[in-house]
């Protein structure tokens, strides 16, 4: 039959042929769309905070190996993102998020309440703060080995080490130096710890010990001229990264200044309104706002590795200290210690985070990149503290030393 005689039979025909080419790509398309709703394990409806804390458990699916660890460690980074990650529980009620929190417990708290793999007569502050892992759990489930591990933390408050003037020595390895790090690491647990478990004179010594670390940062580490703070101070001058005049380290790193800010704005979470020390403290946040914000890069919102050489050769826009400093300037006007303008830093530091460190993955993982990986003073190989040092420690993704601030900076943000 010839087709072309026939002008209906040619249109039917062709008809049938475009139809059909149609109604194949059509289920091509959702064939497509059905595998791609598949491959997303992490949605991008979510808020970003759930979207981080999710992705933390997709790429540590066990809570004893966050920070690319080969076996369990109780350490800071774990408590870090553990506290993120119960924050976003309170909000989500998303059921994973707690049980992921709860076996890091479960596995690094003994029945008689020691904790694995830590050791009290190393008085390292950096061991504090996964206590308040602890707290978070059990304030859920008061088992009593629980108390017992935060009874021990305490115990190593009580007992750590002091410079002549009460500060805290970061550790028994690092003596007669404070470090900014410290005392994010120490004090809001212990603030908490004493809010919850002691009374009277007892818990006002504590909330004294407490302020008298920030005091001590303040009269040693704060530059009068910027308003930055050095990471170290030495007080016995000893250390080769220490200034034999003033004891203290060469510069200022972001991510030190951050762990402090957090700090700031965390203790006043446990700090009772009457104390005579609060309106104190709330005055060293500000400050340090002020300080932060002149430092703020404007094209991106977000800060350098080294906060006031953003020109020299090798700094680079870094993702740990920017998501620090995101969080701590937007809880702090949330909270009322800041003025509102900080807001808009907060936000436009956020944005900024999202349009040069963020990477998304095919199944909805959400990376963080541009993250400092470790940075400290002396140990071995020693760490001197100059600049090249500071911008020369590797470079990662995902540290949980700036996924853990990202999702409580989201949260702040309600992002």
């Amino acid at each position: 039959m010839n087709f072309y005689k026939n002008p209906l039979i040619f249109l039917s025909g062709l008809c049938l042929i475009i139809s059909t080419t149609f109604s194949c790509k059509q289920d091509k398309n959702k064939t497509k769309e059905v595998t791609q709703k598949q491959q997303m394990e992490i949605s991008d409806t979510l808020k970003w905070s759930e979207r981080m804390a999710l992705s933390e458990i997709k790429r540590f699916p066990d809570p004893t190996l966050l920070d690319f660890r080969d076996k369990p460690k109780w350490s800071y980074t774990n408590g870090l993102v553990l506290q993120a990650m119960s924050k976003v529980y309170e909000q989500t009620n998303n059921e994973n998020l707690y049980d992921y929190i709860y076996d890091y417990a479960n596995r690094m708290i003994n029945e008689d309440g020691s904790i694995e793999t830590y050791k009290l007569s190393n008085y390292n502050l950096d061991m504090i703060k996964s206590g308040d892992a602890i707290y978070y759990v059990y304030n859920k489930k008061q088992e009593p080995r629980f108390k017992m591990a935060m009874d021990i933390l305490h115990k190593q408050m009580e007992g750590q080490p002091t410079t002549s003037e009460g500060g805290y020595w970061h550790k028994k390895i690092y003596p007669y130096q404070m470090w900014l790090d410290g005392v994010y690491m120490a004090e809001p647990f212990h603030a908490k710890y004493a809010k919850t478990f002691m009374s009277g004179n007892e818990a006002t010594k504590v909330y004294d010990k407490i302020v008298l670390q920030f005091d001590l940062i303040e009269k040693y580490n704060r530059d009068s001229e910027t308003g930055l703070y050095y990471h170290g101070w030495d007080e016995s001058r000893e250390q080769k990264w220490a200034n034999k005049e003033t004891g203290l380290s060469q510069n200022f790193w972001s991510r030190g200044m951050g762990w402090y800010g957090m700090a700031l704005v965390d203790v006043l979470d446990y700090l009772p309104e009457n104390h005579e020390s609060r309106e104190r403290i709330i005055k060293y946040l500000n400050q340090y706002a002020e300080a932060i914000v002149n430092y703020q890069d404007e094209k991106t919102g977000t800060w350098y590795q080294v906060l006031n050489l953003p020109d020299k050769e090798g700094n680079y826009l870094e993702a740990t200290g920017t998501s620090m400093f995101t969080y701590t300037l937007a809880k702090g006007v949330n909270m009322g210690y800041l003025p509102e303008v900080y807001l808009e830093n907060a936000k436009k530091a956020f944005q900024g985070t999202l349009d040069i460190f963020i990477e998304i993955e095919d199944n909805g993982v959400v990376n963080l990149n541009k993250c400092c990986g470790v940075a400290g003073l002396g140990g071995n190989p020693y760490r001197d503290g100059t600049f090249e040092y500071y911008i020369g420690e590797i470079i990662r993704s995902n540290d949980p030393k700036g996924t853990g601030p990202f999702i409580m900076a989201a949260l702040e943000l309600d992002k």
